[in-house]
């Protein structure tokens, strides 16, 4: 019997989050922001401190796997594949507007030495790369208009959110009908991509935001395994039960993604099997923890909603700061003692940006989506 299948709420009802999840992904979140402050001052990625931030992405398409195949998977008799693209739509997509949004209106302000592109950019231009982003058309490298040749220029994570789009599109048409088995030669097929991937490049998994062959290949890579390992998790029905499991799971992740860079220039594949490992066995450890652990106080409870309902505003809106910050050191130099006041001020400005968008737009929007959805069905529902 499925451990998780016991709600029976119809397809358009929402079910209870796993607290302990939501409070990860809101400790993930915060650890990618502390990640690009320091990539700021980084001379290359064998340097960096606080390294293996970039690994938050695939625990969130671990998380992002198991979530759907809870949300979604026992509701396909009643739920058709249009009303999955549209809740998820509606979950995912005004926060995605607000991330370009911000990010257009923070780019000329961002002109410096590390940018030199953006002062020749006319307003028009402008515009048009903010409604491409909206749509979330990608732009490949030639159509660059900051300098890093990102896919959205105007907002970076954004570029995560595009595989997350494909990968919920797989789901609804696909995969959401693969047996355990099949679902199971599939994550394992993926896991030795990953493998493969890291022990014959650059010993990480560094990419996925440039619309190019090279970085398609890591983002589908990435997506694969995480994705779907996140699924077959859930169909498992397995879970782990460990006491203060919030604490440890959360220093287990701050753990994993502040570790230095393993094995230098030199030694490259050491850090590769670093990170296949991390991906491979420990983010899903650390979910199926999550969802076997139990909140422990009305303190704890608090904190994991807060983490869990500021995660998705403060990933996606962030960077458009950060971009602030990169320019200005590399404007003055500083390094990042000198640049701590405004380096803290970056994360306490990230996170109350994250919390205005998630109050005064993004829950407003998602209500008045869910309502405009909720008629439609009802409306066809009468017409048929």
């Amino acid at each position: 019997m499925d451990k998780y299948a016991n709600n029976k709420n119809t397809p358009l009802s929402t079910k209870p989050h796993y607290e302990i999840l939501d409070g990860l992904r809101g400790v993930a979140a915060v650890m990618v922001v502390i990640f690009h402050l320091f990539e700021a001052h980084s001379t290359s990625r064998f340097a960096q401190v606080i390294n293996h931030g970039y690994l938050a992405v695939d625990f969130f398409f671990v998380l992002s796997g198991f979530v759907i195949g809870y949300a979604y998977d026992d509701r396909w008799e009643k739920m058709t594949v249009g009303q999955f693209f549209r809740r998820r739509l509606i979950r995912l997509h005004p926060l995605v507007v607000m991330g370009m949004v911000i990010g257009a209106a923070l780019f000329y302000v961002g002109g410096s030495a590390i940018f030199p592109l953006i002062n020749e950019i006319p307003v028009w231009k402008l515009l048009v790369y903010m409604v491409l982003g909206i749509f979330m058309i990608p732009m490949p490298p030639s159509m660059d208009i900051r300098g890093w040749e990102e896919m959205y220029t105007l907002d970076a994570p954004s570029w995560s959110l595009f595989y997350e789009y494909i990968a919920n599109i797989l789901y609804a048409l696909f995969i959401r009908k693969f047996s355990k088995k099949a679902l199971a030669v599939l994550v394992f097929l993926a896991a030795c991509a990953i493998i493969h991937l890291t022990l014959t490049t650059t010993g990480d998994v560094i990419g996925g935001w440039s619309f190019d062959a090279k970085h398609l290949r890591f983002g589908f890579t990435r997506l694969a395994y995480p994705f779907l390992a996140g699924l077959l998790l859930y169909r498992t029905g397995k879970i782990i039960k460990i006491k203060h499991t919030f604490l440890w799971c959360s220093l287990l992740i701050i753990t994993v993604l502040s570790i230095p860079r393993i094995g230098g220039s030199e030694h490259v594949f050491l850090n590769g099997l670093y990170e296949s490992f991390c991906i491979i066995i420990v983010f899903p450890l650390i979910v199926l923890l999550g969802v076997g652990g139990k909140i422990e106080g009305k303190k704890t409870s608090q904190i994991c909603k807060f983490l869990g309902n500021i995660s998705f505003p403060l990933y996606i809106t962030h960077y458009p700061i950060m971009y602030l910050y990169i320019g200005w050191i590399s404007d003055t130099h500083h390094t990042f003692v000198e640049a701590l006041p405004v380096a803290l001020l970056v994360i306490v400005s990230s996170i109350v940006l994250a919390y205005i968008c998630l109050k005064a737009y993004d829950e407003p929007v998602r209500r008045w989506l869910n309502k405009m959805n909720h008629i439609l069905s009802t409306y066809r529902h009468i017409v048929k």
